[in-house]
């Protein structure tokens, strides 16, 4: 019998295959449509990977240690997974966001630096930053590849030793207060020790009863805009990915030549279906991308559409992921809530998967992880409620 079934092969479920494997289980990794596709939300070709989240310290540590895995990983593959291109933050106000993480940087020791808006044009031509009050720059941050990185996970896993399949499988057959198996269509069923259930925005469908309306699932819209020919001022890694927190934009500069990455991170159409829906962005989604073009970065205002993709979000109320044992199955996590800023942190969120499969309570900044909780209050982890919601 299998030790461990993780259905779902995004950035969380994938990690937690390969640190099990890792750690000596017999592990399969399941996913309906195979790792790095276009339906799931560690999908499309970049993820910025940065380490500035208010003053939240808990998430800075994890970051950094995802960094470094992402890095090893590249390293193994011999394919670069992350790209140093720092990460760029527009401040509008003096102590907002930004400062609160510069603050929180410091103090963790995590290189960053205040940039007045002149310095900010001197160093990236082509931005605009005259109405800015600063900016952060983080230059250990960068950019991830994000379909490529998750395949990468999930090939080493199986290199390691996982059963790696493509299935849609559910929840099976119960014995007392233990899942025994997931079962697919064709009624074929795959039993094992412990379940880990990382599957994104089809959470709410395989445990209506359990997730309520605690994961909200969005249709997000991303494009990407061609500069002129020879115009490299917007190549990765010399342009940094960057998020405008308090407007509610971020974008990534253009790696292997599609383009220029803008895309809004307030919250799109809800009750979206990741099975079903058609990966087409809505009409007249281009013109908001101009419209803050024009003001933050005008020579690419005009700039032609070279790419779009359709994503999702999977956002709980306050932006904390959800990670958690299933209320009446004793074998079974739930784990899921990446709420626009969880790809990143995917080998974190594996590492400690696999330390509660090994009996890890979890305790103090960790508790933001569990199914009930205190979640009246947005984090804002990802841009001003304001803003995102």
């Amino acid at each position: 019998m299998t030790d461990l079934v993780v259905v779902g092969a995004g950035t969380m479920g994938a990690w937690t295959a390969l640190h099990a494997v890792r750690g000596g289980r017999r592990v399969a990794l399941l996913d309906a449509y195979g790792a790095g596709n276009s339906r799931a939300s560690s999908g499309d070709e970049t993820r910025i990977i940065r380490s500035s989240h208010g003053a939240d310290a808990f998430y800075v540590g994890w970051s950094r240690a995802a960094r470094e895995d992402w890095t090893a990983l590249g390293d193994t593959t011999g394919r670069p997974i992350f790209i140093q291109a720092g990460a760029l933050w527009f401040a509008r106000t003096d102590d907002g966001f930004e400062a609160a993480s510069l603050r929180t940087l410091t103090t963790a020791g995590v290189p960053a630096e205040r940039l007045p808006p002149g310095e900010i044009e001197a160093r990236w031509p082509g931005i605009a930053a005259e109405d800015l009050a600063f900016a952060l720059f983080e230059p250990e941050a960068g950019l991830l590849m994000a379909r490529a990185g998750v395949a990468a996970v999930a090939h080493q896993a199986a290199a390691e030793g996982a059963m790696v399949d493509v299935a849609n499988v559910r929840p099976g057959r119960v014995d007392g207060d233990r899942l025994v198996d997931v079962v697919d269509a064709t009624g074929r069923r795959r039993t094992g020790d412990a379940f880990v259930f990382a599957c994104g925005p089809w959470l709410p469908r395989l445990f209506p009863d359990v997730i309520g309306d605690s994961i909200r699932v969005t249709k997000q819209d991303v494009h990407y805009l061609g500069p002129a020919a020879g115009d490299t001022r917007w190549d990765a890694p010399g342009f940094p990915s960057w998020v405008e927190y308090d407007a509610a934009f971020y974008g990534i500069g253009s790696v292997d030549g599609r383009g220029v990455k803008v895309a809004t991170d307030s919250y799109g159409p809800a009750d979206w279906d990741p099975d079903t829906g058609e990966r087409i962005v809505s009409p007249g989604a281009i013109d908001v991308i101009r419209a803050f073009c024009e003001r933050r970065f005008p020579g690419l205002a005009a700039a032609p559409v070279s790419e779009t993709r359709v994503c999702q979000y999977e956002t709980t109320v306050d932006s904390h992921f959800l990670i958690d044992r299933h209320p009446a199955w004793s074998n079974a996590w739930i784990v899921g809530g990446g709420s626009g800023h969880g790809f990143k942190h995917g080998p974190s969120i594996g590492h400690y998967v696999v330390s509660l499969l090994d009996g890890h309570e979890p305790a103090g900044d960790e508790l933001r992880f569990r199914l009930a909780r205190d979640g009246a209050a947005p984090a804002g982890l990802r841009t001003s409620a304001d803003a995102g919601r």
